[in-house]
């Protein structure tokens, strides 16, 4: 079994996985945003997926808690640059700081 659980004491969000922790991604605080910084899955755990489904609840949880994200870490600015979904949990003004675009993609026209 798989989960996710928010540790908000250390600054984390644990991915589990049948009762082990498998990985993590830190962050930080501010007014009205967090700032993922690093996410890391144990060596034994990579390439499953787990950083991925990782990310997405931490964005998910974020977002649902109405703070804004710096995506300081890598592995979430690269997640983030591939589900443009969530761009608008970034900061416009600060987008082009993380390299991710200004505004989402359009979408294309129907017809």
């Amino acid at each position: 079994m798989t989960e996710v659980r928010h540790i908000p004491e250390n600054y984390v969000f644990a991915i589990i996985v049948d009762d082990e922790m498998a990985g993590y991604t830190e962050y930080r605080t501010g007014p009205g945003v967090r700032a993922f910084m690093h996410t890391i899955i144990d060596e034994k755990f990579r390439g499953q997926g787990l950083a991925s489904q990782l990310v997405k609840w931490a964005l998910d949880e974020t977002k649902g808690e109405g703070l804004l994200v710096e995506p300081y870490c890598p592995f979430t600015r690269r997640y983030i640059q591939e589900h443009p979904e969530y761009l608008d949990l970034v900061q416009e003004d600060r987008r082009e700081d993380f390299d991710l675009p200004r505004s989402s993609p359009a979408a294309p026209a129907a017809g």
